[in-house]
């Protein structure tokens, strides 16, 4: 997979992650291109100091995750990866104190998942997490733990549902199938389709762009809200949506959206 064309501000962060940043567009990407993007400890680390650091940085105004090579987004966990014999106490507490896909239900900036070949078990469950999923038209995604005698456990059990429903969730991770391009735009896994495989990165940092020209703050709010939909009621949830309508509605970003159209120029918008 080519590397977007970027006046570069490169940060490599350990052996598996690299953080680039692209005017208002920051990357976070997977480095282990021979081993298909497979998660390690390097990645279980690196990914959330990334996606901090960027959505602390004042120029970010959008995030998207990818995976180097040609090969795929990321293959899931590296099975290579040796550990000693633990306890399944000790297991639970160690996947308790490094939940690092979760790290991405605390940002607020938007994050697009960049998916191209292999995004299987682990790395589906971390774009499953992402905000908007665009796919390579070469995408093979897939849930396979149970063929290991396993589960999910990075979050696929309770995202994929909320995604595609309860009965094709069940389908897949009980079958370990395939999901390729066309079905998973048709069950709302993948959300954008990009037009080729050598236009797909282009077409993730325009949609990043776009989405970054428009007021950070509105942005951020509506994050917020419709993320909160999933946990709350309807009638708590239309509280929340006012709640922040009404905060935005006095923003400074707001004022400046309608003298923009007023005086028929491009706004410039501050972020308060």
């Amino acid at each position: 997979m080519r590397r977007p064309e970027v006046d570069k501000d490169v940060q490599v962060l350990n052996a598996a992650v690299t953080v680039e940043k692209d005017q208002q567009v920051g990357w976070v990407v997977l480095t282990r291109a021979e081993q298909i993007n497979a998660i390690n400890d390097d990645i279980r680390v690196g990914v959330p100091q990334a996606l901090r650091l960027l959505d602390s940085d004042p120029v970010i105004r959008t995030i998207v995750i990818r995976g180097d090579g040609p090969r795929g987004f990321c293959a899931g966990a590296d099975i290579k990866e040796q550990r000693p014999q633990e306890t399944a106490i000790e297991i639970r507490q160690r996947m308790d104190a490094n939940r690092w896909i979760e790290t991405l239900d605390t940002i607020n900036k938007p994050v697009i998942a960049a998916i191209h070949g292999y995004c299987m078990g682990g790395g589906m469950e971390l774009a499953l997490a992402c905000d908007i999923r665009f796919a390579a038209p070469d995408i093979v995604m897939s849930l396979p733990e149970t063929a290991l005698g396993l589960i999910p456990g990075g979050g696929g059990t309770q995202r994929l549902p909320r995604v595609v429903g309860y009965a094709k969730a069940m389908d897949m991770m009980l079958t370990g199938e395939r999901i390729k391009v066309e079905e998973g735009k048709a069950l709302g896994l993948v959300t954008r389709v990009a037009e080729s495989a050598a236009s797909h990165l282009d077409e993730v940092a325009a949609l990043a762009q776009l989405i970054g020209k428009r007021p950070p703050v509105a942005t951020r709010y509506v994050k917020r809200a419709v993320r909160a939909s999933a946990d709350l009621e309807l009638k708590k949830g239309m509280e929340l949506e006012l709640d922040l309508f009404a905060l935005l509605k006095i923003s400074e970003d707001a004022k400046e959206a309608a003298s923009a159209f007023k005086e028929k120029r491009e706004p410039s918008f501050r972020g308060c």
